[in-house]
């Protein structure tokens, strides 16, 4: 709660120099060690010692290792000696951050010092005494210390220090956006080394290797070297291709130009070969490549910021230039300030300096002074300033007197340093964030940036914590002043900086005015990377059960060469041993195992991918990620973002209840005539005056407009007018005016789309808000654009989560008296509030309709606000006022003693005024697409980080969870929580898990998670729906691993923020929707689509179609290579058990090729149901969740069919052609082979392609024309012969014929799903 004049952030951590104390620390110089004699002596000597500072103490700050001078060789300690001094800087092994980066300045130590004493509690400030000084300058560490055994990520304890507009250390990584998977060095070794993983990909290899060993070769080397090297060049390409893709569209974001203001000292320029140019030069080349960054060395770290330090110095007095640059975002780096302007996306995490709605103000001088004024007479602070010191101090609360009046005055001149964020992109809250620059920096010109430093703490992932400092140093006198402008004894101006100083990356400046900002963290660093998980290699669930499928075959196969040797007789081989006939089988047999299988599925992949993309239905679709596309047929688990994913987050009131009727749709045209009557001013006459204003008692003027009413549209119409105010002045919204393609028109800013959406719908019916500040506000009537009610805003009670409510104190003014009045019978006083119902039924006064109205709106899926008010005499209010502010002061259980004096003087008894139903848009189709996709059996859960109540309503009304199903919530659950409690929260779950929904909150989510992990997830994947509240991005992915994790099943996350990207990468399937305020999601996504609807037809249709096409296109591919091992084994008994080929060379490999892979391949065009009945009966996908495509029963029964076909195929030949090894009987069988598989193809496929024709017709053309060529395998007087053409046939048919026939005899007793509902 706040004063008009001041804006609260809920939850905000306190000041961190709210204590008083001074914001530089000291230490003892004994607390470095006892040894202190020789070399304490040798640093009093130096410039470093501060003969002022009580009992020889050193300010901390002066003690900062990245500036010290004179270093000697590094020890193996990690310390530095200094000219055999016992002084050394420890240098922390692994002091950084988690990311590696080591961004800390550790404190001097003393060689073998006992334990610190502790500390003294007298605390004082020193300022160095000279340049040399501040080189040693430490960390900040003007913030209270935590406990020890307190672990706090964002300890100002490893921090760094910033000197705005000076070239950062190249310790901090690139401004730069990173997808990518791989990098130039990576990129071989992760590839091969997911491509060996798999088991036959491993075996390949190993057979590939075998022909290099003379006793093992088998035909051409090339037979087996050639298609492993083409299976790999496959699936290398296209991983490339994809990482190539992701790095360019990185690229495009990091290419997104800001406006850079430099700051430049002309009397200091660095000299053109200086190491800082240099290194400059090389780090700019380091940061144009995407890979990691690397850092250099500590020492050579020291030695460049010393010499910045040595050129550049203190800032100088004399003038600065600022030069406005256009600079890409990847080169942004710490310490530049960026200028923003409305709906730009924030580059990097940045500190607030100034913000001004107005323009002008932010003209940028090229210089403080002109040339002809750089002389060395002293001139007083004035010349390099633009306001006194006074001010300075003002902006800071170290002045007093008129000093203060003045610095006041001054911030309101330099613009009211607010800004509102879109945060939604960060952490999934709708709600509009204000954020502040610092009272110090607010006032100062641009010019005076150079002359600020910050210290903030190091980087982490914590998007609702920062912890920080800021420090104005002083003008350098001229050179032959040798003072300064703040005495020895004074502090520079210093404020602290909180959260509500910062703009963190991939936010968005929602407001209209213009932001200048200093960068405090860049890439990796920034707190969405760090909230961000690297991206994965995904494998889909169906490589992994073809897989396990190999390594059966693999056993198959050394089984059957072990028989085949052994019914020999392992000691009667006399040509070769044993063990080498073994594995000469192994190989004669590997055609089991095709190598084709992996590039024919990596192949189909691309197909489906270019099917998906160019679906018309679909538009904009991207495929990033094309070696999963079946994935998208296996999903049973779907988890959703809300914001941008479900919502368009455009709120619009629908509906209001004033007690005795509702009023919604083409009734609000009757509200608005309500409205012009009740705020008419007219001529005297029984009417109100023309300088007069509408206040709450003000009679209702139902006859303005000419007609005579009855009493109770009197009363109805006073009831609509009192609501309509209510909502017209009970908010925190401002509006601007804004002008495009030359017109003016006007928006509105707040921290809530609800309140703007409120204040819109007051526009529409009649009552515009054209004025609002922290004092006043003033509302026009649209249709006379007369002003009819001014106020005066006494206090302001902002939402808060916990509150669920807001309030405000208005006084009425009634004619032209200035807002600045004091007089207690200015006006009308007047209690405004409106919040949830769940606690307003408790202050508003008894009535016997809120409850049901309000259940029947959250019935419809609206946000409801019950709204009352209370008027306060003076006296009342003085009473209020007085207590409020005791209590405001007061240092113990603050918050519950503000809360008791509002509850006691306002909360209470309130007159009702009405109920409103605020609708979330949802985005297109979402309804029917929840519904369709519930139907396939996929279990859906919406991660939110929006409040529980907006997230209660989405579910409502998108159709989430159905009427049908009780909503069980569990909120606000501790560490402090006794387990049997937190159990029995899951028991109603587990009594009734289908028709149960789960409601919970992010801080019961998180305590679950850590404390009831496994009881939790157990009854959370039974439920049909599960919304999880105030989900940090950290939440939404654990919540998908631990699911993948538990159930074993397929799950898809969706998202549109940068929020989501965590949860879209720990995904087995990641969907990114284009937001309107990034492509964050859509980059670091598997798929990217345009819309949530079109998520229905990309599982349902797509991969439906891309499951079952590879399911059959793997088994076809078995099948084949099996036959083939079939033939091989029935012919080596034939030839008494030795390792020979049947086919040899050119016959294996064009079998596998050109003679039959083209027809297998066109599988990948067939599809089982049209896409009207796949959408029809969503259950047929439920059908694929279960693998039954591809699962141990199909495999066994191809292999059943394959031995059969085999055997027959090699029999029979061997038998009709009367010879077991001779040409006549390899062309009889090979053509036999390859009919077979081409007959067989064709029985397969349920919708024919005009491309599957061809294939089928084009490859028997081809075989037959190669048949010429083929003489020396084949007996070709023999093949022209009516004998051959009898034998092929007959074969063929006994071959073919039975298993057909088998096959119509299953499906007419037993047909599948898709069958039954084509009627086939």
């Amino acid at each position: 709660m706040s004063r008009p004049h001041q804006y609260h952030q809920p939850n905000a951590p306190d000041s961190p120099g709210d204590d008083g104390s001074d914001s530089d620390i000291e230490i003892n110089i004994d607390e470095l060690g006892p040894n202190r004699s020789k070399d304490a002596v040798e640093y009093e000597g130096s410039s470093l010692w501060d003969p002022g500072s009580p009992d020889g103490r050193i300010p901390l700050r002066n003690l900062r290792v990245s500036r010290t001078r004179g270093l000697g060789i590094q020890r193996e300690d990690g310390g530095y000696q200094n000219d055999g001094s016992e002084v050394f800087l420890h240098h922390r092994a692994g002091g950084g951050d988690a990311d590696g980066t080591e961004d800390s300045a550790p404190l001097l130590e003393t060689r073998n010092c006992p334990a610190s004493r502790p500390r003294s509690p007298d605390l004082s400030l020193r300022r160095p005494s000279s340049r040399i000084a501040r080189l040693f300058s430490s960390t900040r560490n003007d913030l209270p210390r935590q406990p020890a055994g307190v672990q706090e990520s964002n300890s100002i304890g490893v921090s760094r220090n910033i000197t705005i507009g000076q070239y950062p250390p190249p310790r901090f990584p690139p401004n730069a956006v990173s997808n990518a998977k791989y990098t130039a060095w990576s990129f071989l070794p992760r590839t091969l080394y997911n491509e060996f993983s798999f088991f036959f990909n491993m075996y390949f290899l190993l057979v590939a290797l075998s022909q290099l060993i003379p006793p093992l070769r088998i035909g051409y080397v090339s037979t087996y070297v050639v298609p492993l090297v083409f299976v790999l060049s496959i699936t290398l390409g296209k991983e490339a291709f994809d990482d190539i893709a992701r790095r360019r569209r990185d690229a495009e974001a990091n290419k997104e130009t800001y406006t850079v203001l430099r700051l430049q000292d002309p009397t200091k320029a660095i000299k053109p070969n200086s190491k800082r140019n240099r290194t400059a030069k090389a780090q700019s080349k380091r940061a144009r490549s995407d890979t990691a960054l690397s850092y250099p060395s500590r020492l050579d770290v020291i030695e460049e910021e010393e010499e910045i330090l040595g050129q550049i110095g203190k800032p100088s007095r004399y003038g600065i230039h600022v030069d406005e640059l256009s600079m890409r975002s990847r080169d942004i780096k710490v310490g530049d300030v960026v200028k923003l302007s409305k709906d730009q996306r924030v580059p990097a995490d940045l500190v607030i300096l100034k913000s001004s709605s107005a323009e002008p103000g932010f003209a940028v001088p090229s210089a403080c002074h002109n040339e002809s004024n750089l002389s060395d007479s002293p001139r007083n602070e004035a010349d390099c300033s633009p306001h006194p010191p006074g001010q300075i101090s003002a902006s800071t609360g170290l002045g007093t007197g008129e000093s203060t009046k003045q610095g006041a005055s001054s911030t309101e001149a330099g613009g009211t340093g607010e800004a509102f964020l879109r945060t939604d992109q960060l952490d999934g809250e709708t709600d509009w964030k204000l954020r502040l620059a610092s009272p110090l920096t607010q006032s100062l010109d641009p010019r005076e940036f150079a002359r600020l430093q910050i210290v903030a703490g190091r980087p982490s992932r914590k998007v609702n914590e920062f912890v920080g400092t800021i420090e104005y140093i002083p003008c350098e006198d001229p050179p032959h002043s040798g003072t300064t402008q703040h005495g020895q004894g004074e502090k520079a101006p210093s404020a602290p900086l909180t959260i509500e100083n910062t703009a963190w990356a991939n936010t968005v400046l929602a407001s209209s005015c213009t932001v200048l900002a200093v960068v405090v963290y860049t890439g990796a660093q920034t707190r969405q990377a760090m909230s961000t998980s690297p991206p994965r290699s995904k494998t889909g669930l169906l490589d992994c059960e073809i897989n396990d499928l190999t390594k059966i075959l693999c056993a198959l196969t050394l089984t059957l060469s072990i028989v085949l040797v052994a019914l020999e007789g392992f000691e009667n081989r006399e040509e070769m041993k044993w063990y080498v006939a073994i594995a000469r089988f192994l190989i004669l047999f590997s055609t089991i195992i095709p190598i084709s299988l992996r590039v024919n599925l990596d192949m189909g992949k691309s197909v489906y991918a270019w099917f998906i993309e160019r679906d018309q239905r679909i538009p904009d679709t991207v495929v990033r990620t094309s070696s999963i596309p079946e994935e998208l047929g296996r999903i049973e688990y779907l988890l959703s973002d809300k914001t941008g994913t479900l919502t368009q987050n455009v709120m619009e009131l629908k509906k209001i209840h004033v007690g005795t009727v509702s009023y919604a749709n083409e009734a609000m045209d009757e509200v608005s005539s309500y409205i012009r009557q009740g705020f008419v001013i007219g001529p005297a006459g029984g009417v109100l005056q023309s300088s007069s204003l509408v206040t709450p008692s003000s009679s209702y003027n139902a006859s303005a407009a000419g007609t005579q009413t009855t009493r109770t549209r009197r009363e109805i119409g006073s009831r609509v007018r009192d609501l309509v105010l209510a909502l017209a002045l009970c908010h925190n919204v401002t509006p601007t005016s804004e002008e495009e393609d030359g017109q003016s028109f006007t928006t509105y800013q707040a921290s809530s789309p609800d309140e703007i959406a409120i204040v819109r719908w007051t526009e529409q019916i009649g009552l515009r808000l054209i004025h609002r500040d922290r004092m006043s506000i003033t509302l026009q009537s649209v249709e006379t654009s007369r002003v009819v009610v001014r106020v005066r805003i006494l206090e302001v009670f902002p939402f808060t989560s916990e509150g669920k409510r807001m309030g405000i104190i208005l006084q009425f003014l009634q004619g032209e008296e200035s807002v600045d009045s004091t007089a207690d019978n200015a006006g009308e006083i007047w209690f405004y509030q409106k919040g949830a119902d769940t606690v307003m039924t408790s202050i508003v006064a008894t009535n016997d309709w809120l409850d049901e109205e309000t259940a029947n709106m959250a019935r419809e899926g609206f946000r409801t606000l019950v709204i009352g008010r209370r008027r306060l005499s003076p006296q009342q209010y003085q009473d209020f006022s007085f207590q409020y502010k005791e209590a405001s002061l007061s240092l113990q259980a603050r918050d519950t003693r503000v809360a008791r004096v509002v509850r006691e003087h306002l909360e209470s008894n309130l007159e009702l005024l009405g109920v409103t139903g605020v609708e979330d848009k949802l985005q297109k189709d979402v309804k029917p697409s929840l519904e369709l996709l519930r139907n396939a059996g996929i279990k859906i859960w919406m991660l939110t980080g929006d409040k529980v109540e907006t997230a209660r309503c989405v579910a409502v009304s998108a159709k989430l969870v159905s009427r049908t199903q009780y909503i069980h919530t569990i909120t606000k659950l501790t560490s402090d929580t006794p387990a049997a409690t937190a159990l029995d929260a899951l028991s109603l779950l587990r009594s009734k898990p289908d028709s149960t929904a789960l409601l919970i909150d992010g801080d019961s989510l998180s305590y679950f998670l850590n404390h009831h992990r496994w009881e939790f997830i157990s009854i959370a994947v039974l439920l049909p729906a599960v919304i999880a509240c105030r989900c940090s991005p950290t939440q939404k992915a654990d919540i998908a691993y631990l699911i993948r994790q538990f159930t074993k099943k397929r799950v898809a996350c969706i998202g549109d923020g940068g929020n989501d990207v965590s949860m879209i990468q720990a995904a087995d399937v990641g969907v990114g929707i284009v937001g309107k305020e990034g492509r964050q999601a859509s980059l670091a996504a598997d798929f990217s689509i345009t819309s949530f609807h079109h998520l229905t037809r990309l599982l349902v249709w797509h991969g439906r179609n891309s499951y079952k096409r590879s399911a059959k296109l793997a088994q076809f591919i078995i099948h084949r290579g099996l036959i083939i091992s079939v033939c091989q084994t029935i012919y080596s008994i034939a030839a008494h058990y030795e390792p020979n080929a049947l086919y040899r060379d050119w016959l294996l490999v064009g079998y596998a090729t050109v003679y039959t892979m083209a027809p297998v391949f066109s599988l990948v065009l067939d599809k089982d149901v049209d896409e009207g009945v796949a959408n029809l009966y969503p259950e047929l996908y439920k059908e694929l969740t279960n693998g039954q495509s591809l699962s141990y029963r199909t495999f066994f029964v191809w292999v059943a069919v394959s031995i059969y076909q085999g055997s027959i195929i090699q029999g029979l030949s061997q038998i009709l052609v009367g010879s077991a090894d001779s040409p006549q009987m390899v062309s009889v069988s090979f053509t036999v082979l390859v009919i077979n598989e081409l007959i067989m193809v064709a029985c397969e496929i349920v919708t024919w392609h005009r491309i599957m024709v061809v294939s089928l017709l084009g490859t028997m053309g081809i075989y037959m024309g190669s048949v010429p060529f083929l003489g020396g395998y084949f007996d070709l007087a023999y093949v022209w012969s009516w004998g051959f053409a009898w034998r092929v046939a007959a074969i063929s048919a006994i071959s073919l014929i039975p298993p057909y026939s088998v096959k119509i005899l299953r499906r007419t007793l037993k047909p599948p799903s898709y069958r039954k509902v084509q009627g086939i």
